[in-house]
């Protein structure tokens, strides 16, 4: 019985490691999710929207850290009632997707893994069988090493936790799980294929007060996108740098739009303010959020084939 309590330990270890870890390498992600849940058309929760990137945080570090201490045996008590707590969230939580058909992609496992409503549920539903054994065996369930390895190794484990989440809120995710990640091509993303509803990238429409410019965007052998879904809430002392490389740019032939769900008006302040030389076409924010996870963040085309991301921080790094 000993045996099965270990194969079960480790495969639930497993799943919450991996979980914490797809996710925590593009918190933003989790936190866009976070705000689909909360929004009024599901759980109608729009107090807590304002936190759901702390909260989003928090829940990703809970995850990793109760996989590692439940695989190195670290207070297993304590930890399978940290892990049945978070486990009945997520039941509920992928119940009510399913069930009402809200939130199609409950995020479970970021963008690494897309799995259907029910698929989700009923995963989670064995995840609590398993877990529920593992209350019966609790007394199975001891560290794998010496204690202070247990002790130590969750320690680490956090400290490693939170390094990823703040050098990717800094940067971009150190593994990009999106359609949008550099060498994809957007054209081909963007094909229906047979037996596939939807194509990974859709809703890809950019335009100006008269024109659709998304296929000048496509079909142009050198392209800079400076993406911010909300202009307003951006990092507005960067336009002095994006103002410098953009310009570098044009000069060597480079088409230069931005991307945002703003107003044309929040631009033409920043565009008075900083002398810009190039055009803002609007889209839609979850498309523009899930192309790069920054604001404003660059992005490089050629032929609809992405060639580089940057966020904003790293704009020295951009290669034109």
């Amino acid at each position: 019985m000993k045996i099965i309590t270990h194969i079960i330990r480790f495969l639930v270890a497993a799943t919450f490691i991996f979980s914490g870890f797809v996710k925590m390498v593009d918190p933003i992600g989790s936190d866009i999710k976070m705000k689909e849940y909360l929004s009024p058309d599901v759980l109608n929760i729009p107090s807590l929207i304002p936190y759901t990137l702390a909260l989003a945080i928090l829940l990703i570090l809970a995850e990793w850290l109760l996989g590692f201490m439940l695989l190195l045996g670290y207070k297993p008590k304590l930890t399978l009632v940290g892990i049945t707590l978070l486990m009945i969230v997520f039941l509920y939580l992928t119940w009510y997707s399913a069930y009402y058909n809200k939130v199609t992609d409950c995020g479970c496992f970021g963008e690494a893994v897309k799995l259907g409503t029910w698929e989700t549920f009923y995963k989670n539903v064995v995840l609590i069988l398993l877990i529920a054994f593992l209350w019966i065996r609790v007394k199975d369930i001891s560290p794998l090493f010496h204690k202070w390895v247990a002790i130590w190794g969750s320690f680490l484990a956090l400290l490693v936790g939170l390094f990823i989440s703040y050098y990717v809120l800094i940067h971009l995710p150190i593994i990009d799980f999106t359609p949008y990640k550099v060498g994809a091509n957007i054209p081909e993303g963007m094909a229906y294929k047979d037996g596939v509803e939807i194509p990974p990238i859709h809703d890809f429409i950019f335009e100006n007060e008269t024109d659709d410019l998304t296929d000048t965007i496509l079909q142009s052998d050198k392209v800079m996108l400076i993406i911010s879904v909300n202009l307003a809430e951006s990092n507005l002392e960067s336009f002095k740098e994006i103002k410098a490389l953009t310009d570098k740019a044009i000069q060597k032939g480079y088409k230069v739009f931005a991307l945002s769900a703003s107003s044309m008006e929040d631009f033409q302040f920043l565009k008075e303010k900083y002398s810009l030389n190039f055009e803002m076409l609007w889209g839609d924010g979850t498309t523009l959020k899930t192309m790069i996870r920054a604001n404003p963040g660059i992005m490089t085309l050629e032929k609809g084939v992405i060639k580089g991301k940057r966020n904003v921080t790293d704009i020295k790094k951009v290669k034109i």
